[in-house]
């Protein structure tokens, strides 16, 4: 009975020393984590929203609290020789493998889509994958937030064949984007102004 209670207290201690070195590893690689998938997910796709901005988003980010969620949510500037062009925020919406992740930048001045960025995908290959292809992205810069809708359901996206899911997915994210950003625009305009 002794040794079974010798056993339980020596695995108890092993467990909890273990439980508390991956804990202290985890708070400790956090950041380093948070700033690669910044700078090699969301980074290029900023490239794709305003290829010609010449400032560091991803180091200018600024983070805000979504008021429809109570979640935090990063804002990317972009910005031309030192002016704030437009501002990115990344939109989810279901996409058929799992949720699609697209930043999608917003002109300040008139509120209309720069451009989008697909950030993250789990889409069929060759088909649901085209919504990354240019011809696909290229469709929602310089339209407004109401025109971001497939041409179904009246708006200006034309879906591409065979991956309406996909395409429907990105809308959505597009969607998603642009609820945030109506949200927190008066934020974003003081914290950047």
């Amino acid at each position: 009975m002794r040794e079974i209670l010798k056993m339980i207290v020596v695995l108890t201690c092993i467990s909890g020393i273990a439980g508390f070195a991956l804990s202290s590893l985890k708070q400790m690689t956090a950041p380093t984590i948070e700033l690669q998938l910044l700078t090699f997910v969301q980074g290029p796709s900023l490239k794709q929203v305003l290829p010609d901005y010449t400032n560091d988003p991803v180091q200018e980010r600024k983070k805000f609290t979504n008021p429809l969620t109570n979640k935090p949510v990063n804002v990317f500037p972009l910005k031309v020789d030192g002016e704030l062009k437009a501002v990115a925020i990344e939109g989810f919406g279901g996409g058929y493998g799992d949720n699609i992740g697209v930043m999608v930048g917003f002109n300040l001045e008139d509120n209309k889509l720069v451009g989008i960025g697909i950030t993250t995908m789990k889409e069929t290959p060759g088909l649901g994958t085209r919504i990354a292809e240019p011809d696909f992205r290229a469709q929602f810069s310089g339209i407004s937030g109401e025109e971001a809708q497939l041409k179904s359901q009246g708006g200006a996206i034309d879906a591409i064949s065979g991956a309406t899911i996909s395409s429907g997915g990105t809308v959505a994210a597009v969607q998603d984007a642009g609820n945030i950003y109506s949200a927190l625009k008066e934020e974003i305009l003081k914290a950047f102004k």
